[in-house]
Protein backbone atom coordinates (compact mmCIF):
# COMPACT_ATOMS: atom_id res chain seq x y z
CA UNK A 1 0.00 0.00 0.00
CA UNK A 2 1.44 3.44 -0.72
CA UNK A 3 0.48 6.04 1.64
CA UNK A 4 0.67 9.86 0.62
CA UNK A 5 0.81 13.19 2.42
CA UNK A 6 -0.61 16.09 0.44
CA UNK A 7 -0.85 19.97 1.03
CA UNK A 8 -4.06 21.07 0.92
CA UNK A 9 -3.38 22.81 -2.17
CA UNK A 10 -2.08 19.90 -3.59
CA UNK A 11 -5.51 18.21 -3.13
CA UNK A 12 -7.47 20.49 -4.70
CA UNK A 13 -5.12 19.87 -7.83
CA UNK A 14 -6.27 16.15 -7.80
CA UNK A 15 -9.62 17.57 -8.84
CA UNK A 16 -8.08 18.64 -11.89
CA UNK A 17 -5.24 17.48 -12.95
CA UNK A 18 -5.04 13.48 -12.72
CA UNK A 19 -2.07 11.27 -14.33
CA UNK A 20 -1.17 8.09 -15.04
CA UNK A 21 1.03 6.37 -12.49
CA UNK A 22 4.22 5.79 -14.22
CA UNK A 23 4.89 1.82 -14.73
CA UNK A 24 7.65 1.72 -12.34
CA UNK A 25 5.44 2.50 -9.59
CA UNK A 26 2.26 0.51 -11.02
CA UNK A 27 2.97 -3.15 -9.77
CA UNK A 28 1.33 -3.45 -6.35
CA UNK A 29 3.11 -2.06 -3.42
CA UNK A 30 4.73 -4.12 -0.26
CA UNK A 31 3.85 -3.17 3.55
CA UNK A 32 7.22 -2.55 3.84
CA UNK A 33 7.49 0.45 1.67
CA UNK A 34 5.94 4.26 1.96
CA UNK A 35 6.25 6.47 -0.65
CA UNK A 36 5.69 10.31 0.67
CA UNK A 37 4.78 12.74 -2.16
CA UNK A 38 6.01 16.31 0.06
CA UNK A 39 6.01 19.83 -1.27
CA UNK A 40 9.50 20.75 -1.36
CA UNK A 41 9.17 23.94 0.93
CA UNK A 42 10.40 26.69 -1.66
CA UNK A 43 8.32 25.42 -4.52
CA UNK A 44 5.98 28.45 -5.62
CA UNK A 45 2.30 27.44 -6.27
CA UNK A 46 2.61 28.95 -9.75
CA UNK A 47 5.04 26.03 -10.34
CA UNK A 48 2.71 23.27 -9.17
CA UNK A 49 0.07 24.62 -10.94
CA UNK A 50 1.84 24.72 -14.44
CA UNK A 51 4.14 21.85 -14.41
CA UNK A 52 3.72 19.47 -11.66
CA UNK A 53 0.21 16.70 -11.37
CA UNK A 54 -0.36 13.81 -9.18
CA UNK A 55 0.52 10.31 -10.22
CA UNK A 56 -2.67 9.10 -8.57
CA UNK A 57 -6.39 9.68 -9.70
CA UNK A 58 -8.98 10.42 -6.51
CA UNK A 59 -10.88 7.81 -6.51
CA UNK A 60 -7.62 5.54 -5.42
CA UNK A 61 -6.84 7.34 -2.29
CA UNK A 62 -7.37 5.39 0.40
CA UNK A 63 -6.17 7.06 2.82
CA UNK A 64 -6.85 10.53 4.54
CA UNK A 65 -4.76 13.62 3.58
CA UNK A 66 -2.24 13.84 6.60
CA UNK A 67 -1.81 17.74 7.90
CA UNK A 68 1.56 17.83 8.38
CA UNK A 69 2.95 18.71 12.32
CA UNK A 70 5.77 21.29 13.00
CA UNK A 71 7.70 18.34 14.01
CA UNK A 72 7.13 16.67 10.10
CA UNK A 73 7.79 20.28 8.76
CA UNK A 74 11.51 20.95 10.67
CA UNK A 75 12.45 17.83 9.12
CA UNK A 76 15.08 18.03 6.01
CA UNK A 77 13.00 16.97 2.79
CA UNK A 78 12.96 13.86 0.80
CA UNK A 79 13.45 13.87 -2.96
CA UNK A 80 11.31 12.26 -5.23
CA UNK A 81 12.06 8.55 -5.80
CA UNK A 82 14.07 8.57 -2.35
CA UNK A 83 10.93 9.57 -0.78
CA UNK A 84 10.80 5.43 -0.64
CA UNK A 85 11.50 3.74 2.30
CA UNK A 86 12.91 -0.02 1.31
CA UNK A 87 13.12 -2.65 3.80
CA UNK A 88 17.02 -3.23 3.38
CA UNK A 89 16.94 -6.36 5.96
CA UNK A 90 14.84 -8.13 3.48
CA UNK A 91 16.64 -7.04 0.47
CA UNK A 92 20.09 -8.54 2.26
CA UNK A 93 19.22 -11.60 2.16
CA UNK A 94 19.78 -11.82 -1.40
CA UNK A 95 22.23 -9.28 -1.53
CA UNK A 96 25.48 -8.81 0.20
CA UNK A 97 25.08 -5.20 1.02
CA UNK A 98 26.73 -3.69 4.34
CA UNK A 99 24.14 -1.51 6.53
CA UNK A 100 23.71 1.67 5.36
CA UNK A 101 25.74 4.87 5.81
CA UNK A 102 24.85 8.29 6.15
CA UNK A 103 27.10 11.06 4.65
CA UNK A 104 26.02 14.57 4.86
CA UNK A 105 27.36 17.31 2.35
CA UNK A 106 27.55 21.03 3.12
CA UNK A 107 28.18 23.59 -0.37
CA UNK A 108 26.08 20.54 -1.68
CA UNK A 109 25.01 22.91 -4.88
CA UNK A 110 28.83 23.52 -5.74
CA UNK A 111 30.95 22.84 -8.48
CA UNK A 112 33.17 20.31 -6.11
CA UNK A 113 30.22 18.68 -4.98
CA UNK A 114 28.81 18.44 -8.28
CA UNK A 115 31.35 16.10 -9.14
CA UNK A 116 31.90 14.45 -6.05
CA UNK A 117 27.91 13.57 -5.39
CA UNK A 118 28.25 11.28 -7.91
CA UNK A 119 31.54 9.12 -7.15
CA UNK A 120 29.74 8.70 -3.62
CA UNK A 121 26.43 7.68 -5.29
CA UNK A 122 27.77 5.33 -7.51
CA UNK A 123 29.91 3.33 -5.11
CA UNK A 124 33.26 4.64 -5.94
CA UNK A 125 33.91 6.03 -3.08
CA UNK A 126 32.78 3.45 0.07
CA UNK A 127 32.39 0.41 -2.34
CA UNK A 128 30.28 -1.50 -4.68
CA UNK A 129 28.57 -3.55 -1.90
CA UNK A 130 27.78 0.03 0.62
CA UNK A 131 24.23 1.60 0.48
CA UNK A 132 24.18 5.16 0.61
CA UNK A 133 22.16 8.25 2.85
CA UNK A 134 22.98 11.53 0.69
CA UNK A 135 22.10 14.40 3.14
CA UNK A 136 22.88 17.31 1.37
CA UNK A 137 23.25 20.87 3.05
CA UNK A 138 22.74 24.29 1.00
CA UNK A 139 21.50 27.90 1.78
CA UNK A 140 18.11 29.23 1.37
CA UNK A 141 19.70 31.18 -2.16
CA UNK A 142 21.11 28.09 -3.29
CA UNK A 143 17.85 25.49 -2.30
CA UNK A 144 16.52 25.80 -5.94
CA UNK A 145 20.18 24.35 -7.66
CA UNK A 146 20.07 21.85 -4.28
CA UNK A 147 16.50 20.36 -6.12
CA UNK A 148 18.53 20.39 -9.52
CA UNK A 149 21.04 18.15 -7.66
CA UNK A 150 18.69 15.75 -6.55
CA UNK A 151 17.10 15.48 -9.57
CA UNK A 152 20.37 14.38 -11.18
CA UNK A 153 21.07 12.03 -8.76
CA UNK A 154 17.29 10.71 -9.37
CA UNK A 155 17.93 10.33 -12.85
CA UNK A 156 21.83 8.53 -12.66
CA UNK A 157 19.57 5.49 -11.20
CA UNK A 158 22.33 4.63 -8.58
CA UNK A 159 21.66 1.30 -7.25
CA UNK A 160 23.47 2.03 -4.03
CA UNK A 161 21.85 5.36 -3.29
CA UNK A 162 18.55 4.74 -1.07
CA UNK A 163 18.49 8.17 0.31
CA UNK A 164 18.63 11.85 -0.84
CA UNK A 165 17.50 14.33 1.19
CA UNK A 166 17.82 18.06 1.38
CA UNK A 167 17.88 20.82 3.41
CA UNK A 168 19.40 24.33 4.88
CA UNK A 169 19.62 23.60 8.60
CA UNK A 170 22.37 21.69 9.76
CA UNK A 171 20.84 20.60 12.90
CA UNK A 172 18.85 18.67 10.45
CA UNK A 173 21.09 17.70 8.00
CA UNK A 174 23.71 16.35 10.09
CA UNK A 175 21.48 14.23 11.72
CA UNK A 176 22.91 10.64 12.84
CA UNK A 177 25.72 11.15 9.95
CA UNK A 178 28.51 9.03 9.75
CA UNK A 179 30.17 11.34 7.57
CA UNK A 180 30.50 14.50 6.86
CA UNK A 181 32.00 16.64 4.54
CA UNK A 182 32.07 20.66 4.93
CA UNK A 183 33.25 21.99 1.14
CA UNK A 184 30.51 24.84 1.86
CA UNK A 185 32.64 28.48 2.65
CA UNK A 186 32.37 31.93 1.48
CA UNK A 187 35.00 32.78 -0.38
CA UNK A 188 37.60 35.81 -0.28
CA UNK A 189 36.41 38.82 -1.91
CA UNK A 190 38.76 41.41 -3.70
CA UNK A 191 40.14 43.48 -1.10
CA UNK A 192 39.03 41.18 1.87
CA UNK A 193 41.71 40.89 4.74
CA UNK A 194 43.01 37.21 5.85
CA UNK A 195 41.58 38.11 9.39
CA UNK A 196 38.36 38.82 8.05
CA UNK A 197 37.92 35.72 6.11
CA UNK A 198 38.69 33.72 9.30
CA UNK A 199 36.02 35.18 11.17
CA UNK A 200 33.43 34.74 8.53
CA UNK A 201 33.88 31.49 7.85
CA UNK A 202 34.99 30.50 11.37
CA UNK A 203 31.32 31.46 12.69
CA UNK A 204 29.99 29.20 9.94
CA UNK A 205 31.96 26.48 11.02
CA UNK A 206 31.49 26.86 14.54
CA UNK A 207 27.70 26.66 13.82
CA UNK A 208 28.33 23.56 12.51
CA UNK A 209 30.47 21.92 14.91
CA UNK A 210 27.27 23.14 17.63
CA UNK A 211 25.33 21.17 15.12
CA UNK A 212 27.82 17.91 14.91
CA UNK A 213 27.97 18.40 19.01
CA UNK A 214 24.23 18.06 18.84
CA UNK A 215 23.20 15.52 15.94
CA UNK A 216 25.63 13.60 14.62
CA UNK A 217 26.77 10.10 15.23
CA UNK A 218 29.16 10.02 17.95
CA UNK A 219 32.09 8.73 15.65
CA UNK A 220 30.98 10.88 12.82
CA UNK A 221 34.00 11.23 10.09
CA UNK A 222 34.61 14.79 9.04
CA UNK A 223 36.87 16.40 6.39
CA UNK A 224 37.27 20.19 6.16
CA UNK A 225 37.28 21.24 2.61
CA UNK A 226 36.48 24.98 2.57
CA UNK A 227 39.17 27.61 3.26
CA UNK A 228 40.81 28.26 5.54
CA UNK A 229 40.57 24.62 6.30
CA UNK A 230 42.71 24.28 9.07
CA UNK A 231 41.47 26.11 11.10
CA UNK A 232 38.07 26.22 10.24
CA UNK A 233 38.29 22.18 11.32
CA UNK A 234 40.32 23.89 14.47
CA UNK A 235 36.92 25.77 14.96
CA UNK A 236 34.69 23.11 14.01
CA UNK A 237 36.69 20.01 16.37
CA UNK A 238 36.30 22.72 19.53
CA UNK A 239 32.59 23.44 19.51
CA UNK A 240 31.96 19.57 19.08
CA UNK A 241 33.48 18.48 22.23
CA UNK A 242 31.29 15.19 22.81
CA UNK A 243 33.11 14.30 18.93
CA UNK A 244 36.62 12.92 19.28
CA UNK A 245 39.23 15.71 18.07
CA UNK A 246 40.86 12.83 16.21
CA UNK A 247 38.06 12.57 13.93
CA UNK A 248 38.30 15.56 12.22
CA UNK A 249 40.48 16.13 9.26
CA UNK A 250 41.41 19.23 6.73
CA UNK A 251 42.09 18.22 3.41
CA UNK A 252 45.47 18.45 1.87
CA UNK A 253 45.24 15.50 -0.35
CA UNK A 254 45.29 17.62 -3.10
CA UNK A 255 48.43 18.85 -2.77
CA UNK A 256 49.95 15.54 -2.11
CA UNK A 257 48.48 14.29 -5.59
CA UNK A 258 50.29 17.62 -7.15
CA UNK A 259 53.37 16.82 -5.62
CA UNK A 260 53.14 13.03 -6.74
CA UNK A 261 52.42 14.40 -10.10
CA UNK A 262 55.47 17.03 -10.26
CA UNK A 263 58.02 14.24 -9.11
CA UNK A 264 56.90 11.56 -11.49
CA UNK A 265 56.79 14.49 -14.34
CA UNK A 266 60.80 15.09 -12.93
CA UNK A 267 61.37 11.64 -12.60
CA UNK A 268 60.01 10.25 -15.90
CA UNK A 269 58.11 7.75 -14.49
CA UNK A 270 54.26 7.24 -13.51
CA UNK A 271 52.37 8.81 -10.73
CA UNK A 272 51.82 5.28 -8.95
CA UNK A 273 55.68 5.04 -8.63
CA UNK A 274 55.65 7.95 -6.23
CA UNK A 275 55.09 7.01 -2.45
CA UNK A 276 55.34 8.42 1.10
CA UNK A 277 54.82 11.73 -0.04
CA UNK A 278 53.79 13.91 2.98
CA UNK A 279 52.34 17.88 3.44
CA UNK A 280 53.24 19.33 6.66
CA UNK A 281 51.24 22.56 8.08
CA UNK A 282 48.56 25.05 6.64
CA UNK A 283 46.48 24.92 3.62
CA UNK A 284 48.46 27.75 2.21
CA UNK A 285 51.66 28.54 0.61
CA UNK A 286 53.54 28.06 3.66
CA UNK A 287 52.99 24.57 3.23
CA UNK A 288 55.74 21.95 3.51
CA UNK A 289 55.58 19.40 0.35
CA UNK A 290 58.03 17.02 1.92
CA UNK A 291 60.99 15.18 -0.44
CA UNK A 292 63.00 14.20 2.01
CA UNK A 293 61.04 11.30 2.78
CA UNK A 294 58.99 10.94 -0.73
CA UNK A 295 59.89 7.78 -2.75
CA UNK A 296 59.59 7.14 -6.54
CA UNK A 297 59.81 3.30 -7.33
CA UNK A 298 60.81 2.68 -3.52
CA UNK A 299 63.95 4.99 -3.66
CA UNK A 300 64.61 8.50 -1.45
CA UNK A 301 63.68 11.14 -4.08
CA UNK A 302 66.86 12.49 -3.45
CA UNK A 303 68.91 9.81 -4.77
CA UNK A 304 66.12 9.33 -8.31
CA UNK A 305 66.15 13.35 -8.67
CA UNK A 306 69.42 14.58 -8.32
CA UNK A 307 68.63 18.53 -8.80
CA UNK A 308 68.45 20.23 -5.75
CA UNK A 309 67.94 23.31 -6.55
CA UNK A 310 64.59 22.20 -8.33
CA UNK A 311 63.45 20.23 -5.27
CA UNK A 312 64.00 23.09 -2.83
CA UNK A 313 62.71 26.24 -4.98
CA UNK A 314 60.53 25.07 -8.33
CA UNK A 315 58.99 22.11 -6.96
CA UNK A 316 57.41 23.52 -3.66
CA UNK A 317 56.61 26.69 -5.98
CA UNK A 318 55.24 24.30 -8.58
CA UNK A 319 52.71 22.36 -5.78
CA UNK A 320 51.87 25.82 -4.19
CA UNK A 321 51.27 28.12 -7.41
CA UNK A 322 49.64 25.18 -9.13
CA UNK A 323 45.82 26.25 -8.33
CA UNK A 324 46.42 29.72 -9.64
CA UNK A 325 47.83 28.34 -12.74
CA UNK A 326 44.99 25.97 -13.50
CA UNK A 327 42.47 29.70 -12.47
CA UNK A 328 44.36 31.10 -15.54
CA UNK A 329 44.23 28.50 -17.91
CA UNK A 330 40.49 27.21 -17.15
CA UNK A 331 39.10 30.29 -15.64
CA UNK A 332 37.83 28.76 -12.64
CA UNK A 333 39.06 26.75 -9.46
CA UNK A 334 40.25 23.35 -9.55
CA UNK A 335 36.88 21.36 -8.65
CA UNK A 336 37.13 18.04 -10.67
CA UNK A 337 40.46 17.62 -8.77
CA UNK A 338 39.51 18.34 -5.80
CA UNK A 339 36.68 16.02 -5.53
CA UNK A 340 39.08 13.27 -6.27
CA UNK A 341 40.70 14.74 -3.55
CA UNK A 342 38.30 14.17 -0.91
CA UNK A 343 37.59 10.96 -2.45
CA UNK A 344 41.02 9.59 -1.96
CA UNK A 345 40.84 11.36 1.29
CA UNK A 346 37.90 9.30 2.20
CA UNK A 347 39.25 5.79 0.44
CA UNK A 348 42.76 5.63 2.18
CA UNK A 349 40.86 6.02 5.68
CA UNK A 350 38.61 2.99 4.89
CA UNK A 351 41.01 1.15 3.04
CA UNK A 352 44.34 -0.23 4.76
CA UNK A 353 47.37 1.83 3.92
CA UNK A 354 49.90 -0.50 2.21
CA UNK A 355 52.63 -1.47 3.92
CA UNK A 356 55.80 0.94 4.07
CA UNK A 357 53.33 3.63 2.94
CA UNK A 358 51.31 6.65 3.99
CA UNK A 359 48.69 9.35 3.24
CA UNK A 360 48.92 13.18 4.20
CA UNK A 361 45.96 14.53 6.47
CA UNK A 362 45.58 17.57 8.29
CA UNK A 363 44.83 16.49 11.77
CA UNK A 364 44.84 17.30 15.44
CA UNK A 365 48.18 18.46 16.75
CA UNK A 366 47.52 16.51 20.44
CA UNK A 367 50.56 13.76 21.07
CA UNK A 368 52.44 13.74 17.88
CA UNK A 369 55.33 12.72 17.81
CA UNK A 370 57.01 15.33 15.94
CA UNK A 371 57.62 18.14 18.20
CA UNK A 372 55.23 20.45 16.73
CA UNK A 373 52.86 22.59 18.91
CA UNK A 374 50.10 21.36 20.44
CA UNK A 375 46.53 22.18 20.04
CA UNK A 376 45.89 23.01 16.41
CA UNK A 377 45.13 21.21 12.75
CA UNK A 378 48.11 20.49 11.53
CA UNK A 379 48.93 18.33 7.76
CA UNK A 380 51.05 15.32 8.73
CA UNK A 381 51.90 11.65 7.67
CA UNK A 382 49.09 9.27 8.26
CA UNK A 383 48.40 5.40 7.59
CA UNK A 384 44.93 3.38 8.45
CA UNK A 385 43.86 0.07 9.60
CA UNK A 386 40.87 0.85 7.00
CA UNK A 387 38.22 1.39 9.91
CA UNK A 388 37.86 4.95 9.36
CA UNK A 389 40.71 5.74 12.49
CA UNK A 390 44.16 6.49 11.70
CA UNK A 391 47.79 6.64 12.98
CA UNK A 392 50.62 9.20 12.29
CA UNK A 393 53.67 7.77 11.47
CA UNK A 394 56.56 7.74 13.71
CA UNK A 395 59.63 6.62 11.22
CA UNK A 396 59.95 9.96 9.31
CA UNK A 397 63.44 12.13 9.29
CA UNK A 398 64.00 15.08 9.27
CA UNK A 399 66.72 17.61 8.14
CA UNK A 400 67.57 21.51 9.08
CA UNK A 401 65.73 22.52 5.80
CA UNK A 402 62.75 20.49 6.57
CA UNK A 403 62.39 21.83 10.21
CA UNK A 404 62.81 24.95 9.28
CA UNK A 405 59.85 25.24 6.47
CA UNK A 406 58.10 23.23 9.57
CA UNK A 407 58.58 25.58 11.62
CA UNK A 408 57.11 28.51 9.21
CA UNK A 409 53.96 26.93 8.64
CA UNK A 410 53.40 26.02 12.13
CA UNK A 411 54.01 29.69 13.34
CA UNK A 412 51.35 31.16 10.83
CA UNK A 413 49.00 28.40 12.25
CA UNK A 414 49.17 29.49 15.65
CA UNK A 415 48.91 33.06 14.55
CA UNK A 416 45.48 31.94 13.27
CA UNK A 417 44.11 30.08 16.20
CA UNK A 418 45.22 33.60 17.82
CA UNK A 419 43.32 35.11 15.68
CA UNK A 420 40.17 33.06 16.01
CA UNK A 421 40.06 32.70 19.95
CA UNK A 422 36.39 34.37 20.22
CA UNK A 423 35.36 31.19 18.25
CA UNK A 424 36.88 28.33 20.06
CA UNK A 425 36.44 29.86 23.81
CA UNK A 426 39.62 31.10 24.25
CA UNK A 427 39.38 34.91 25.06
CA UNK A 428 39.33 37.70 23.09
CA UNK A 429 40.63 37.43 19.39
CA UNK A 430 44.54 38.62 18.48
CA UNK A 431 45.42 39.38 14.74
CA UNK A 432 48.84 39.22 14.16
CA UNK A 433 48.88 37.04 11.41
CA UNK A 434 52.45 36.90 9.42
CA UNK A 435 53.33 39.73 6.87
CA UNK A 436 52.71 38.73 3.05
CA UNK A 437 49.64 37.21 1.75
CA UNK A 438 49.65 33.15 2.59
CA UNK A 439 46.49 32.46 0.62
CA UNK A 440 46.20 29.86 -1.93
CA UNK A 441 44.31 31.19 -5.50
CA UNK A 442 41.67 28.36 -4.67
CA UNK A 443 40.08 30.72 -1.35
CA UNK A 444 39.75 34.16 -3.61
Amino acid sequence: MAILEFSTFYKNQLNHKPCQIPSYLSSSFSHSRKLNLKLLPNVSRAKITSGICCSIAPNEIQNPVVTPTDSTKSKPECYGVFCWTYDLKAEEKTKSWKKMTTVAVSGAAGMISNHLLFKIASGEVFGPDQPICLKLLGSERSFQALEGVAMELEDSLYPLLREVSIGIDPYEVFEDAEWVLLIGAKPRGPGMERAALLDINGRIYAEQGKALNAVASRNVKVIVVGNPCNTNALICLKNAPDIPAKNFHALTRLEENRAKCQLALKAGVFYDKVSNMTIWGNHSTTQVPDFLNAKIDGKPVKEVIKDQRWLEEEFTEKIQKRGGTLIQKWGRSSAASTAVSIADAIKSLITPTPPGDWFSSAVYTNGNPYGIAEDIVFSMPCRSKGDGDYELVEEVIFDDYLRKRIKKTEEELLAEKRCTAHLIGEGIAVCDLPAGDTMLPGEM
